[in-house]
């Protein structure tokens, strides 16, 4: 079905994306370009003096003289690659959302019950451009990083974005024989239990947004223990006493590494009780897939940050824990059916 191709190759490019901006961040360059241009900035600089011009732009940034302290031209067309193209997936994922919206919707190829969910998507997008460049924008006057709130707003997006194309992409599956003649039905408990561990998983990777945002990563870098303590020091030094779940990187990595391990310990406990569970067939295979994802995702994440973050695994850990997010979307959605 071509409403199936499209949002198959939707939740591709927002995985791609997630992927980049992943990079992007860890390797310090999503700074590297000071100004938005939605539509010309899709085009590199051309000959020295616009690259000179580029790197005299960024070095009036505090991040310039901090981070980037003495950056060479070399070392600036590095970075500056990186957010380029960080960019320009993202304009092609919006095109990826917007070129197939049109056509179906002038072909009338939408269902009247998806219209305005499918409408949103390139709406959506858009706004995720937007909501970037608001985010950028957060670290080129007076901080040397983006604002961790931002940060984790922009992630938060692009999760809802792809929330919405994993629910529709399973919505639009075509069930095989087996399953149309199964009578077996999904109980409203094993309803409620998944509901209740996706939106606790989403939680959780949205946690890892301030952990990344505050550079929680690089500090109590052991496991289990934090500093020889379950709670790590310096857990609660700011006022108010809610701000530290957010801006005391500590906290934030303490808060994070509870809601991963709570959530593990739920979703396996489902996958050992789906094995002998009355479900149908297509929801436990789901289940399982979760089980097994959300495994690999807490051996990553435990093994990114007992090595402080090295770029490739910190950005395996965050595919991770979107595949994980997927997963959760699957199996929650075919135990609706």
């Amino acid at each position: 079905m071509a409403l199936r191709r499209w949002m198959l190759a939707s939740i591709v490019a927002v995985f791609v994306a997630v992927a980049v901006g992943g990079i992007t961040r860890l390797t310090e360059s999503g700074l590297s370009i000071t100004e938005w241009k939605p539509v010309s900035g899709a085009l590199p600089p051309s000959g020295d003096a616009a690259w000179a011009l580029e790197l005299e732009k960024f070095r009036q940034i505090p991040q310039a003289s901090a981070t980037h302290a003495g950056i060479t031209m070399a070392q600036f067309k590095w970075i500056y690659w990186w957010e380029w193209f960080h960019r320009n997936v993202a304009r092609t994922v919006g095109l990826v959302f917007a070129i197939p919206w049109l056509m179906f919707m002038v072909q009338r190829r939408i269902p009247r019950s998806l219209q305005l969910r499918l409408t949103a998507l390139p709406l959506l997008t858009l706004g995720q451009g937007a909501l970037g460049w608001y985010m950028v924008k957060s670290g080129l006057v007076e901080r040397i990083s983006v604002s961790a709130y931002r940060l984790t707003a922009h992630l938060g997006l692009a999760l809802g974005i792809l929330a919405v194309a994993v629910w529709t992409y399973s919505e639009l599956r075509e069930r095989s024989a087996e399953e149309r003649s199964e009578p077996v039905r999904t109980s409203r408990q094993w309803r409620l239990a998944l509901v209740s561990t996706a939106t606790l998983l989403g939680v959780t990777v949205l946690s890892g947004g301030f952990v990344a945002g505050l550079r929680g990563g690089k500090i109590f870098n052991e496991f289990p223990l934090m500093g020889g303590q379950v709670v790590p020091p310096g857990y609660a030094t700011l006022t108010p006493w809610w701000s530290n779940a957010f801006e005391n990187p500590a906290a934030a990595q303490f808060h994070h590494r509870l809601l991963a391990l709570t959530v593990t310990a739920f979703v396996l406990t489902l996958a050992w009780r789906a094995r002998q569970a009355a479900l149908p067939q297509a929801v436990r295979r789901a289940v399982m897939a979760f089980g097994a994802v959300i495994t690999v995702q807490l051996v990553v994440g435990i093994t990114t940050l007992l090595l402080a973050v090295p770029v490739p695994l910190g950005v395996l850990h965050q595919f991770t824990g979107v595949l994980a997010l997927t997963a959760a979307l699957i199996a929650t959605q075919r135990a609706q059916v």
